[in-house]
């Protein structure tokens, strides 16, 4: 099973040099991808561009995006076993970076078609 781990922003945060220790501790959680958990993680801009279809006429706005309530900073792909494992992942992230929110989703693709 597939999730992304989503970091997001409301615009509160401080914008602070992560310590030695944050960096370390971050290094350790990214060897999971030699494990075959981790497949992808990075920041994202927060600035974005919003895609809009509507009707066959597609509209394109740059940001940033003063109305947005939050933003989605960051993300990492995941493939675990169960829902659980992702919550517990997600957890093991938070205690290493401290105060802040995200979101969980699960990635469902070709390979997850019944049959396959």
């Amino acid at each position: 099973m597939r999730f992304l781990m989503m970091t997001t922003e409301d615009g509160s945060a401080q914008n602070a040099q992560p310590s030695e220790q944050l960096q370390a501790e971050m290094g350790a959680f990214g060897e999971m991808s030699k494990a075959g958990v981790l497949l992808a993680t990075g920041g994202l801009d927060p600035r974005g561009i919003h895609i809009t279809s509507r009707d066959g006429k597609v509209t394109v706005t740059d940001g940033p995006f003063s109305e947005a309530k939050e933003a989605v900073v960051g993300f990492a792909l995941i493939e675990v076993r169960s829902r659980e494992e992702a919550i517990e992942l997600s957890k093991r992230f938070w205690q290493i970076v401290g105060n802040g929110q995200g979101v969980i989703k699960q990635v469902f693709g070709p390979e997850d078609a019944p049959g396959q």
